[in-house]
């Protein structure tokens, strides 16, 4: 089972992206359903394994924050692959990742090391459509760059199951743990 740990969007963060992903020229739009910040991608685990990492999980502690999002990002250098807008938690989102992955870790799942750059997939594309419409997707992030939704408040956490369809991921929560 290929398994991440994220946090979903509220209602008001999702309908802000969704107007935003009205805007986009093509690609691949992420659904609403499935629009998160990823803490830890734990990729496949067996499930004997993903029942250890629930086990961790219920055991990470913290406290609710506020989650914004800003700016729009193309992803990929010059073959972009994905579009997105920034997330900030501040120190309270950087310390729960940290907790995260560290329980993920204990329970025995090997994560590399990875710079921290929260965010939200707005889009994903192909290299050869994004070479051939990279200049409408340098304008939207022009024109979009200025993007701001939220605060709006966090009070949980995912155990989510990844997907790989023709038409891209489908993700399914397994679990959720709550910040108090």
């Amino acid at each position: 089972m290929r398994l991440f740990v994220g946090i979903p969007l509220g209602q008001t963060l999702t309908e802000a992206v969704e107007a935003l992903q009205s805007d986009l020229p093509f690609g691949r739009i992420v659904p609403a359903e499935n629009l998160h910040v990823t803490l830890a991608f734990l990729d496949d685990l067996t499930p004997d394994m993903s029942a250890q990492v629930h086990a961790v999980l219920e055991d990470v502690r913290g406290v609710p924050f506020a989650l914004e999002l800003s700016g729009v990002e193309i992803r990929g250098g010059r073959k972009p692959r994905l579009v997105w807008t920034n997330a900030d938690g501040g120190a309270v989102l950087k310390s729960l990742r940290a907790r995260v992955r560290s329980a993920v870790r204990a329970a025995g799942v090997a994560l590399p090391r990875e710079r921290f750059r929260p965010h939200v997939t707005l889009a994903r594309f192909s290299a050869a459509a994004a070479a051939q419409e990279a200049h409408r997707l340098a304008w939207f992030a022009q024109d979009h760059g200025t993007f701001r939704a939220g605060p709006e408040p966090v009070t949980r956490f995912c155990l989510y199951r990844s997907s790989l369809h023709p038409d891209g991921p489908v993700y399914d929560e397994l679990a959720e743990y709550p910040l108090r």
